[in-house]
């Protein structure tokens, strides 16, 4: 039995900065590959032309052309554009660095820039959800809580349905990856002569992006995902985590961009079925009870009936599963958070 809280409540005042935060980043209608970084111009012969040049999520210091000449009319107004994103990602930057300081989840610039381009995309406003380690960082700051962070080089995208998007690159997915200035590649599949369903950054790097949509049944099948030229992963019960989403904020130390995450107590009881959906993965399974555990032992505490609720609406032939995993989050939550896994266990005993 632990006889430690799982989590530390953030103070409010810090959670209402936290609050401007997103209702700022929320205004981009574009956020900015790496660093804000500052426009420059360059003479050719006797004309003037823009570059931002900035630091790019691999650390090396990269240029992006802004067109020209200086004087015509709609390149300025391009440029004032830019200028105003580079503003606001600097104020940005200010208050997420102190933040950052006080506990609250940071991701990597590798995540942000990613992330950062399938929101350009309108991915999450199309549909995506942000699922994973990193999904699990928002839902913490949103909820104005401090906890274990786990590092992850995973980035789990997930669709339910079909996104309506338009004015994607030709290359799909791995064009729109490819913009963060990442050398992404595809990744092989296991089985030869199967498509590819993860990206990663070529050479020694584990980084990696994961595209992951419901699976009919207990299998774990190759879909294709037409609208961006690209094949997923069918998971088991992964509609049951994407029946219910709301916007979230990804922040880091190159800015923040808006996403959409799962409901916070959907994630917890999925973190613990996954759990047992791995078979040859313990850290992965202590990590996914873990995380759920933390989830559950604050919105037990401070938002009676979720958890309850999301048993509810727990597919009949996942609860077994669930049920499993009692005893390991039971020694996490008992002495500190019994009330709320006293919730859980009773939720799940129908």
């Amino acid at each position: 039995m632990s006889p430690f809280p799982l989590y530390e409540q953030q103070e409010q005042a810090y959670c209402s900065q936290f609050a401007n935060i997103e209702q700022a980043a929320a205004t981009q209608d574009k956020v900015l590959m790496g660093a804000p970084g500052t426009v420059i111009e360059h003479k050719r012969g006797e004309a003037v032309y823009y570059a931002r040049q900035y630091m790019g999520p691999e650390g090396k210091k990269q240029e992006e052309s802004l067109g020209g000449p200086k004087g015509d009319p709609e390149v300025d107004s391009r440029v004032e554009e830019v200028r105003r994103r580079i503003d606001l990602s600097k104020d940005l930057i200010s208050r997420i660095r102190d933040l950052g300081k006080l506990g609250f989840q940071l991701a990597d610039n590798k995540t942000y820039a990613t992330v950062g381009v399938l929101y350009n995309y309108g991915l999450f406003e199309a549909g995506a959800v942000l699922v994973g380690s990193h999904a699990y960082a928002v839902i913490l700051n949103s909820l104005g809580i401090k906890a274990i962070s786990y590092e992850t080089e995973d980035i789990d995208i997930a669709r339910r349905h079909q996104l309506a998007l338009v004015n994607l690159p030709e290359g799909g997915l791995l064009a729109m990856l490819k913009e963060t200035g990442i050398n992404f590649v595809p990744v092989p599949a296991m089985k030869r002569g199967e498509a590819s369903t993860s990206f990663t950054e070529a050479g020694k790097s584990r980084f990696h992006v994961d595209l992951l949509v419901p699976s009919h049944d207990d299998s774990f099948p190759t879909v294709p995902v037409a609208e961006l030229n690209a094949h997923a992963t069918g998971l088991p019960y992964l509609a049951y985590l994407l029946g219910r989403s709301h916007a979230g904020t990804l922040v880091s130390r190159h800015g923040a961009v808006p996403v959409r995450v799962p409901d916070a107590t959907r994630f917890a009881i999925h973190k613990l079925l996954v759990s047992r959906l791995r078979t040859n993965t313990l850290v992965k399974s202590q990590k996914d009870v873990r995380q759920a555990s933390v989830l559950l032992a604050m919105l037990g505490e401070h938002r009676t009936g979720d958890i309850e609720d999301a048993c509810a609406e727990l597919p009949r032939s996942a609860r077994a599963l669930v049920r499993r995993t009692l005893p390991e989050v039971e020694s996490l939550m008992r002495d500190a958070h019994e009330a709320a896994f006293e919730e859980l266990a009773t939720s799940l005993s129908g």
